[in-house]
């Protein structure tokens, strides 16, 4: 079937390859901020409720996230090039849908379908860079770019975001990737060799993706319609019986039955592994509800237009982007742990900040201010949480480690932003009648980072009694080097990490 692979290996562009990955990468990285400057507009549009609107976010990071394991083994098993294929063809068909949506469901639904194709994306278009750049330099730049694209697609989606929310309409938003998706077809059909026919004698778990995806779903159900449906109600309660009966048989489905598990429970008695996605778990939910709480407050409360939102984000967005970069020094010269525990600690001061914006504020004191700690704090911790996700694992079972922090990364902010949904709406509903609206609104956001900065200090708690005090020198891992840190092969830190 593939009688001209060695022609095909032999014509392959790096260059190519490289774009190809960076288009698709950019597109995924970028819906998961580009909506947010435009939720007011939506919810104007399409009639959305305060509970409902958080799915707009909500949908594309649970299926995103819930998937993206199965992605990965999907791409093992069928070959990286068809799968980045039906990832981009899907991603663009559902970007037109939502674009076109006539109502919450609609939308919701188109979101929930991108982030199946962002799942089957993602971890196919860093396979085809990994196995198209060998080890060394050039791998290293390669994946620097692909690093910068990622963490900057967050900063280039607000920017975006707000261009087209305030200029052309708040459905562009989405249809703006309808191009793109053209464009990463194109450049994959070009560049993208077909060689590798996948390992056809790997299994695909996807019994353990759906009981994941599914219970996870219905948790953040749950949470969000705690406005209409109390906590105490047999709805509430019964979804929440649900999901834990769903996440449980994820587990004893992973541990007994599963041929090819997409997580195996041994890993997560690693100290190191368990307590740094426990801890990306704490910074996720920081970054997702940021995005999201800051956003509404510059539009509802400050009456800023979505552009000018838009580029409110940018300092927040840059110091995330300069301090992931800026942590491959650091880890050269202090442990991971150290730097995990003097970040959670800045951070929480910039989010207890936050807590203290003011119906009356203005973006200097209220937003720049903090957003320039937060980011300060929270930017180095990306590239030493994944060494520490990765220390101690072997290295047949790194890209396991990966995948389980992406999901964390992606299952944790999407909890957390349904929680904190919840959150803010019992604290509106329970500031004083007679304040004005946008002082009400205020009082919850406002707790809402109240609880952020809770957060990170229980991150800074994990890295001081659960993550091993003695651990390895943490250079480069697989991990880090996706978060934007060139470096070592992954055999050698995995080597390291079993010697430890």
């Amino acid at each position: 079937m593939y009688k001209n692979t060695a022609r095909e290996e032999r014509s392959v562009s790096p260059g190519g390859v490289l774009w190809t990955v960076a288009i698709a990468q950019l597109m995924v990285s970028l819906d998961v901020s580009v909506v947010n400057v435009a939720l007011p507009s939506m919810r104007t549009a399409l009639g959305f409720d305060e509970s409902g609107l958080s799915w707009v976010v909500n949908a594309y990071t649970l299926t995103f996230g819930g998937l993206l394991l199965l992605g990965g083994r999907a791409a093992d098993r069928f070959g990286r090039r068809p799968l980045l294929f039906v990832g981009l063809a899907l991603f663009g068909v559902t970007s037109l849908l939502g674009g076109l949506a006539q109502g919450p469901g609609q939308l919701i639904a188109a979101r929930a379908l991108q982030g199946v194709g962002a799942a089957l994306i993602a971890p196919a278009a860093l396979a085809v860079l990994t196995t198209t750049f060998p080890a060394g330099p050039r791998r290293g730049k390669a994946l620097g770019v692909y690093s910068a694209v990622t963490a900057g697609g967050a900063a280039v989606g607000v920017v975006v975001g707000g261009l087209l929310t305030e200029y052309i309409n708040w459905r562009w938003v989405m249809l703006v990737n309808v191009p793109l998706a053209v464009v990463g077809l194109l450049l994959a059909g070009r560049h993208v060799p077909a060689a590798q026919a996948g390992d056809t004698a790997r299994r695909l778990d996807v019994v353990g993706a759906i009981l994941a995806t599914l219970g996870t779903s219905l948790l953040v159900f749950a949470l969000v319609r705690t406005d209409v449906e109390p906590w105490g109600s047999a709805a509430t309660i019964g979804s929440l019986a649900v999901a834990a009966v769903l996440l449980a048989g994820f587990f004893v489905y992973e541990g007994t039955r599963a041929k090819e598990p997409l997580l195996r429970l041994g890993v997560l008695t690693n100290r190191s592994v368990s307590g740094a996605n426990i801890y990306m778990m704490m910074v996720s939910i920081n970054i997702f509800t940021s995005f999201y709480f800051v956003s509404l407050y510059l539009q509802e409360v400050l009456g800023m237009g979505a552009l000018t939102a838009g580029l409110a984000f940018l300092p927040f967005c840059l110091g995330l982007v300069v301090g992931s970069l800026y942590a491959v020094r650091l880890l050269a010269r202090f442990e991971a742990r150290h730097l995990l525990i003097v970040g959670g600690i800045i951070g929480a001061v910039g989010m207890f900040w936050f807590s203290q914006i003011r119906p009356t504020g203005n973006f200097l004191v209220d937003v720049l201010g903090p957003s320039l700690v937060t980011s300060f704090g929270i930017g180095p911790l990306l590239v030493p949480i994944a060494n520490a996700a990765t220390a101690g694992v072997a290295p047949n079972e790194a890209g396991m480690a990966s995948g389980l922090l992406n999901s964390a990364r992606q299952i944790g902010g999407s909890i957390g932003l349904a929680a904190m949904s919840t959150i803010a709406l019992a604290s509106t509903d329970g500031a004083p009648v007679s304040d004005s609206p946008g002082a009400r609104l205020t009082h919850g956001y406002s707790m809402v980072f109240t609880v952020n900065s809770g957060l990170l200090l229980v991150a800074v708690l994990v890295a001081v009694f659960v993550l091993p005090r003695r651990g390895p020198s943490l250079g480069p891992s697989p991990v880090a080097q996706q978060n934007g840190a060139p470096g070592r092969r992954p055999e050698t830190v995995g080597n390291e990490g079993s010697r430890s």
